[in-house]
C-alpha cells in the first residue's frame, strides 16, 4: 500500500523539517483534489484529476492508490468517465492515508 523505501528515501534528500512540509501538502492537495473526482464536468477534467493525483501520490509512497489513479486516468481516457471506479479510488487513499500517518509514527518520521 505504501512504498516506505520511497518515503524514507524522499526524507533523506529533502530533509526532515522540508519533508514535514512536503507531506503537509500533499495531505492538504488530496484534500481539495479527491472531492473533485465525484463532481468533474466530463472525460478531460477526470482525466486531468487523476493525472494530478497519481503524481502526487507516487512522489510520497502511496503506491496502491497511485496506480490505480493510473488505472483509472487510462480507462477514462479510453471508456470514458462512467468506466472509472471512483469509489474504489477514494476508498484506497483513505486506507493507504491511514497506513500512511500510522506508519510515520511508528518509523519515527512523523
Amino acid at each position: 500500500m505504501i512504498d516506505w523505501n520511497r518515503v524514507k528515501d524522499l526524507r533523506a534528500e529533502i530533509g526532515a523539517d522540508n519533508f514535514a512540509d512536503v507531506v503537509d501538502l500533499f495531505l492538504d492537495e488530496m484534500e481539495t483534489e479527491l472531492p473533485r473526482l465525484r463532481q468533474v464536468s466530463g472525460q478531460p477534467d477526470l482525466v486531468a484529476v487523476l493525472h494530478f493525483l497519481k503524481g502526487g501520490a507516487l512522489n510520497l509512497g502511496f503506491s496502491e492508490f497511485s496506480s490505480l489513479c493510473l488505472a483509472g486516468e487510462l480507462t477514462a481516457a479510453r471508456d470514458g468517465t462512467a468506466a472509472v471506479n471512483i469509489q474504489e479510488i477514494l476508498v484506497s487513499y483513505d486506507q493507504s492515508r491511514a497506513s500512511f500517518v500510522e506508519g510515520l509514527g511508528k518509523v519515527g518520521m512523523g
